[in-house]
């Protein structure tokens, strides 16, 4: 976490995914494969975090899905499920986090997030979660063709939302996306729990 208590915050972005919002495939596929250790396989060898990466930048899902169902026709069934039932792997809102952005819509100018979220899904999330009408706006890595920790993305978050980043405080749960963000000036916060974001936020007198 950076701290400089000389520049007060005037902008909040949150990161989704991890943050605000449970995602995991498992919730979907521990409906469809029984046996723990076969589930594991399948996310880690076949509908795999590589395979997975893609969507983030906007690629089509159902021309990897159909190519991945040909390579695997046994596993076909498992395979195509995970588009067409991808709203089953939201686990909901992440306890206490939400109740934290509330509060800070009280406290802080101006609210955003910046998540790598593949594009066709999102709207799943829109519906789902009315918390995200509270942002003043949401840039999606899937609709911008770039995600993190790629530099771009956050220039794009700058120079398209007026954020000036020495003011402006990052909450996300991956590391390696903090420390992007801090290489261009903006704070960080390493999401860990709701609890332990409660206390980093009064550090910067945000809560």
């Amino acid at each position: 976490m950076t701290e400089d208590p000389n520049r007060p915050i005037t902008c909040v972005v949150f990161d989704l995914g991890g943050v605000l919002i449970d995602w995991n495939p498992r919730y979907l596929y521990r409906k469809l494969i029984t046996e723990p250790e076969e589930m594991e396989y399948f996310l880690r060898e076949v509908c795999s975090t590589e395979w997975r990466h893609p969507f983030d930048l906007g690629a089509p899902m159902a021309d990897a899905i159909a190519e991945l169902a040909d390579r695997h026709p046994d596993l076909r069934h498992l395979i195509e499920v995970y588009r067409a039932r991808w709203p089953e792997m939201l686990g909901g809102a992440i306890d206490g986090c939400v109740e934290i952005l509330e509060d800070l819509r009280a406290k802080v100018p101006a609210l955003y997030a910046l998540s790598n979220w593949p594009a066709e899904t999102f709207r799943h999330a829109r519906d789902r979660f009315d918390f995200l009408e509270w942002f003043d706006g949401i840039v999606i890595s899937g609709e911008v063709g770039l995600k993190k920790p790629d530099a771009g993305i956050y220039r794009l978050l700058f120079e398209r939302h007026g954020i000036e980043p020495r003011t402006t405080l990052f909450i996300d749960d991956v590391p390696e996306n903090l420390e992007a963000a801090e290489a261009l000036g903006l704070n960080g916060v390493l999401f860990t729990s709701a609890g332990r974001l409660r206390e980093d936020l009064a550090r910067f007198d945000l809560i």
